[in-house]
């Protein structure tokens, strides 16, 4: 795992579910992380942590390539597979550990 930036005191980085390159050239790489007790994911721009909800949110217009979104300033797009799998993977850890995700993000 390369050295990550900025990430969040408290937060426990995993591993990674999901890695893409970006048109702009960045790497996207989203990780499953255990974060105030539960485990959510988080999304990291070139190594470094962008804050964004704990889960991929859905669009208000989906394209056909995108259908969640995650990350704030900037978001990135994420297939269906790609929101899929990180819900699921959330969501398995979160069953596995008997903890209820709270998304605090709202």
């Amino acid at each position: 795992m390369a050295d990550l930036i900025d990430v969040p005191h408290g937060m426990k980085v995993m591993k990674s579910i999901v890695v893409k390159r970006l048109q702009s050239g960045f790497f996207a790489e989203v990780f499953l992380v255990l974060h105030n007790g539960q485990y959510e994911s988080a999304l990291f721009l070139n190594d470094k942590y962008k804050p964004g909800p704990p889960i991929p949110y859905p669009l208000d217009s989906p394209s056909e390539l995108h259908s969640h979104w995650m990350g704030v300033r900037p978001s990135i797009g994420l297939t269906p597979e790609e929101a899929e799998r990180i819900i699921n993977e959330v969501e398995c850890e979160n069953s596995l550990h008997k903890q209820n995700m709270i998304d605090r993000w709202q």
